[in-house]
Parts: C-alpha cells; structure tokens; sequence
C-alpha cells in the first residue's frame, strides 16, 4: 500500500502525493518516536533533526509539505525557528507547523501563532491525534496548493485572453488604417514600412526592445485620421489650397480622438503618434507648434519614418523618390525638422549606411 493510500485510510480522503514532513525536536528520543508515529501512519518521507539552525536550511532546500517542531529547545528554540520560516516562505506560501510542546501557558501559545504556528499538540501526546491533526494539516496543504495552481492557470488564461483583445482591438485598427491608406496610395505597404522603421529608429536611440516594439505596432495608426478627410483633398493632384491643406492637416486631430481614451499602453502611444507626427523640431509643424523635445519622443521618431516612406513611395501628387534623394532630405532637415538624434539613428542603420558608401563611391 502506497503512502499517500495509507494517509487517506487513517482519516480522510487520500492526498494527491507522498508528503515530505520535516520533523525538528532537540532530544533524539522524541525524533525516534515522532518518526515511527509518522511511519505507522504511512509517511514515509520523512527527515528528522535534533540541530534546530540546521532545520531552517533543510526547509530551504528540501521545501517541506508540513512541519513538527518542538518549541522548547535549549539555545536556538522553537520561536527562533519559526521567525527562520517566516523569512524563508513567502507571503502567499501555506507551510503548516505543528508545535509540540508540554507548556499550557496562554502568552506562549499567542506568541507562536503570531509567529506562524498553525495548530499545537501538547506533550505527552496521543499518537493517533497527531497523525490526525498531521492529515488534517496536510490536506489543508494541498488544498492551498491546488488552488494556488488553479489561480496561476486562471491568470494564464486571463493573460491569454486579455492578449488576444488587445490583439483583436489592434488588429481591427490596423485595417482600419489600411482602408484610410488604400485610399491614399494603392497599397498597404506604407503603414508596414513606418512601423518597421520606426520600431528600428526606437531601438537606435537607445530605447528598450518592449518600448521600441510598442512604437512599432503603434506607428502603422499614425495617420488613421485621414479617414476623415474628403476624398477631394486626400487625392488632389497638385498643390492643396489654403482650406484644404488646413482640412488635411486636421487628420492629426481626428487620429488622436480616434484612439485617445484606450486603456491600452499601444493605443495610447498610438494616439500621441497620430497627433504630433506632423510636429517639427524647429516649431513650424502642425496642429501645435511644438519644438525640440517637448514633441513626444514616439512621434519625433515616427516623423522620420513616415516621411521617408513618404518619399519612395508614389502619391497622387508626385511620382516617388529614390532612395539616396530621400537619405537626402533627412539628413538635411536634421535640426530643424527633425531631432537629430532620432536622424542620427537613421543614419546608422545599416542599409542607409551602405546607401551612403554607394554614393560617396560614385561620387568619386
């Protein structure tokens, strides 16, 4: 018959696994007896010791289901033990300690169970009350365990869930972004590209991977406002007018309170991308004139993107630029409109780079 079947027949339902008890008593005696109480009753993976400073570190190591502790011991005693265990389980953490001991005296007691004491057994004992209050104690264990487990695999399938919102939400945005950009330019590549770039010129800068993949998948949304924009403006051939380049530049505004109000960490970086990705470094951008670094960082960074992209790319008022008059363009407007750290970013990325050694050969 297994331990764990022996448990259950001594009074209750069978525990899930052999539990491992940690027995601590100064006098070898009592260890030798508490020990065949234990294995009468069908514990057998016990360990017993008389060295109350070495209990706490057999209780590190071996993470014991239940304690037996002695509680008067000479030198370093049963309170000094359970002060030991309070620092070594955590708050969360049901390890049960039965105390024995032969005093009655009331302030005893309240002192052992504020220092964790679960139950107490008095000496002499009755060995079948102590396998019972044992299996009533370990059952309780187990049940902690159980449900412990059960809340983590509950907090997985939340995450899980609250991922796939999060997701489904993003997702839904993006294609809405994509309707917007279908309008605009034939194709969906623009909003991938600025994401992927931006996600680039996030990490040059010296943000961490988390923050720069936020901006990534917040940077495809920058221009969502545009799906209130008239298809008169938006598609224009040539120069807009006063009104329509001032109904244009209200995409920014109409983006923001798109995504604005969002618990979300990426929609929320998502509605200060769509608002200031038109902000320029020397304050002559739009729609609030900011300057320097009072532009959000995320959108400082995505206005290099977006306007490269821009540029290789066709758009109902001009045919798209090559790559190295785009590189161009950056690099010049480094310090007026755009951060100059964000253009050097840019400059370092590894195609820019070989792009500038092409043209600097051909040059020559």
């Amino acid at each position: 018959m297994s331990s764990t079947e022996l448990v259950g027949h001594s009074g209750g339902a069978a525990l899930p696994r052999t539990p491992r008890i940690l027995v601590v008593d100064d006098e070898p005696l009592g260890l030798r007896l508490i020990s065949r109480v234990l294995a009468s009753g069908g514990h057998d993976d016990v360990m017993a010791t008389s060295d109350a400073v070495r209990a706490i570190s057999i209780a590190r190591v071996s993470k014991p289901d239940l304690i037996v502790l002695d509680l008067h011991m000479p030198g370093f005693d049963g309170f000094d033990v359970l002060e030991g265990l309070n620092e070594l389980h955590s708050e969360d953490e049901f390890v049960p300690v039965l105390v024995l001991t032969g005093d009655l005296i009331t302030d005893t007691r309240r002192r052992a169970l504020a220092l964790g004491a679960t139950d107490f057994l008095t000496k002499p004992f009755d060995n079948s009350e102590l396998l019972l209050r044992i299996q009533n104690m370990l059952r309780t264990r187990f049940l902690h365990l159980s449900l412990k487990a059960q809340k983590g695999e509950v907090e997985k399938a939340l995450t899980r869930r609250d991922s796939e919102l999060e997701g489904a939400r993003i997702e839904l945005l993006e294609r809405l972004a994509l309707a917007v950009e279908l309008r605009d330019t034939e194709t969906g590549r623009h909003m991938r590209q600025v994401g992927h770039l931006a996600e680039s010129l996030a990490l040059g800068v010296g943000l961490d991977a988390e923050t720069a993949c936020m901006i990534g998948r917040a940077a495809p949304l920058h221009d969502i406002g545009k799906i209130g924009v008239p298809d008169g403006t938006l598609l224009k051939r040539g120069s807009l007018s006063p009104h329509q380049l001032s109904v244009m530049r209200e995409h920014t505004i109409i983006g923001e309170r798109l995504l604005s109000g969002c618990d979300s960490p990426v929609m929320q970086v998502a509605a200060v991308i769509a608002r200031y990705h038109h902000e320029r470094w020397d304050g002559k951008g739009y729609p609030d004139e900011l300057s320097g670094n009072a532009i959000p960082q995320s959108a400082r960074i995505v206005a290099v993107a977006d306007v490269f992209d821009a540029l290789v790319n066709d758009r109902p008022y001009r045919t798209a630029w090559s790559e190295e008059a785009a590189i161009d363009l950056i690099f010049a407007g480094s310090g007026t409109h755009f951060d100059p750290e964000v253009v050097e970013a840019f400059a370092s990325l590894d195609w820019v780079a070989a792009k500038v050694t092409t043209q600097m050969r051909c040059a020559v």
